[in-house]
C-alpha cells in the first residue's frame, strides 16, 4: 500500500519491487527455484536414457535437442511465477532486445561467433605440444580411418584434406543457423537470466557460479559417458571446470556487449567445432578427451590465457547498458509556446492570440 494526498493505492508486485527507472534486483528465492528447475527438468529428460540404453538409443539425439531448452523453459517458469522482472523490462534484462547501440552489439556478436573456433584450434596446438595428442599433418590418417569405417563397403571417398576443409567452412553457417538456434535455448538461461541475476553479487562471483552451475547442469548426460567418455564424478568435475572456463568467455561476452546473442553465437561456435582434433590425429594413438578436448584441460590453458588478457586489459570493468527505448508515441508536455506580443486580447500594440483585427465599417 501506498499513500497519496491521503488516498490509499495499491502497487502491483512488479512496481513494488523495481520502481521505473531503477535497476532490476532478482531475488535469492527466484535465483534458486531457477536452478532448481534447470537441474530438474534436465535429469526428467534425459530419464529415458538412464532407464534405456544411455547414448546409444535412437531417440538421444533429439532427447539432447530438447535438454538445451530445459534453461529456456526454466526462465519463463520462474517469471510467470516469481515475476522478478516488471512486464516491459524483460527483454531488455534477458538481453534480448534492443539491439541497440548496434555496432557495439554487432561487433561482439561477431567476435563470439570467429573467436571460439580459433580457440579451439589453438587447444588442438596446446595439446599436440604437450604430447597430449599424436598428430598426422601429412596423410591424416585417423581422420581417413574414421571415414572408411563410417562410409558404406567400397564407396570411394575424396582426399582427406578436402572434406577437413569443407568441413572448416562449414563450422561459420553451423555455428550462425542450426548450431546458434540450439544454442539459444541454454543461453537464455544462463548467460541471459544467470549471470545478470547474480551480478548484484560481483562481476566474478556471477561468471564462476553461473559457470559452475552451467557445467553441473550437464551431470546426466555427462554420467552417461557424453563428451569425456567417463561415467564417474570425475566427468561431471571435468565438465564443470570447462563449464566455468568457457562461462566466464561467454558471460564476458554478455556483460560487454550488454546482450545475450553474441554468447549465443559463440556457444553454437563452440559446439560446431568442437571436434577439430578428429581431423589431426595420428592413426592408432589414443587421445584422452579429458585433455584434448575445448572443454578439457588444454581448452582450459587457451581459456585462460584469454581471460588474462581481458583482465589485464580492464575488459571486464566495460559493462555498458543497452540503449534506452526510443518513445513510440509523443511526449504528454508539449514545450511551452512562447509567449505572444502583447498582454491580452484587443490590449497594448497587437492583438492576442484568440483575436481579429478589427474590421473597418463601410464607407457612407
Amino acid at each position: 500500500m501506498s499513500e497519496h494526498d491521503g488516498t490509499a493505492t495499491t502497487a502491483t508486485d512488479d512496481e513494488a519491487r523495481a520502481p521505473q527507472g531503477a535497476p532490476v534486483r532478482i531475488g535469492f528465492g527466484a535465483i534458486v527455484a531457477y536452478v532448481l528447475l534447470a537441474c530438474g527438468l534436465a535429469w526428467l529428460v534425459v530419464l529415458p536414457l538412464w532407464l534405456g540404453d544411455g547414448l546409444r538409443e535412437p531417440y538421444a539425439l533429439p532427447l539432447l535437442s530438447a535438454l538445451m531448452y530445459t534453461p529456456a523453459v526454466a526462465v519463463v517458469v520462474v517469471l510467470a511465477v516469481f515475476r522478478p522482472i516488471p512486464k516491459g523490462r524483460r527483454l531488455r534484462f534477458l538481453g534480448m532486445w534492443p539491439l541497440r547501440p548496434a555496432k557495439r552489439v554487432v561487433w561482439l556478436m561477431v567476435i563470439g561467433w570467429l573467436a571460439p573456433p580459433l580457440l579451439v584450434a589453438v587447444s588442438v596446438v596446446v595439446a599436440a605440444l604437450c604430447g597430449w595428442l599424436s598428430i598426422d599433418l601429412l596423410g591424416f590418417s585417423g581422420f581417413t580411418h574414421l571415414l572408411a569405417e563410417k562410409a558404406p563397403a567400397g564407396t570411394p571417398l575424396p582426399p582427406a584434406i578436402v572434406l577437413i576443409l569443407a568441413q572448416a567452412v562449414s563450422i561459420p553457417f553451423a555455428a550462425a543457423t542450426i548450431n546458434a538456434l540450439a544454442a539459444f535455448g541454454e543461453e537464455l538461461g544462463w548467460r541471459g537470466f544467470l549471470v545478470p541475476a547474480l551480478r548484484r553479487y560481483g562481476t566474478w562471483p556471477a561468471l564462476v557460479i553461473s559457470g559452475a552451475i552451467w557445467g553441473l547442469w550437464h551431470a546426466p548426460i555427462i554420467l552417461l559417458g557424453y563428451n569425456f567418455g567417463r561415467t564417474d564424478i570425475s566427468g561431471v568435475l571435468l565438465m564443470t571446470g570447462g563449464g566455468i572456463v568457457w562461462g566466464v568467455l561467454l558471460g564476458w561476452l554478455r556483460l560487454r556487449s550488454a546482450s545475450m546473442w553474441p554468447a549465443v553465437f559463440a556457444h553454437g561456435a563452440l559446439n560446431a567445432s568442437a571436434s577439430m582434433y578428429l581431423w589431426f590425429f595420428a592413426w592408432g594413438s589414443t587421445a584422452d578427451p579429458a585433455l584434448v578436448l575445448p572443454l578439457g584441460v588444454a581448452g582450459w590453458i587457451v581459456g585462460a590465457a584469454v581471460i588474462l588478457v581481458l583482465i589485464l586489459t580492464r575488459q571486464f570493468r566495460r559493462q555498458p547498458e543497452l540503449a534506452p527505448d526510443r518513445p513510440r508515441t509523443l511526449p504528454s508536455t508539449l514545450p511551452e509556446v512562447a509567449a505572444e506580443v502583447g498582454t491580452g486580447p484587443g490590449t497594448g500594440d497587437g492583438a492576442g492570440p484568440d483575436t481579429m483585427p478589427e474590421t473597418p465599417p463601410p464607407p457612407r
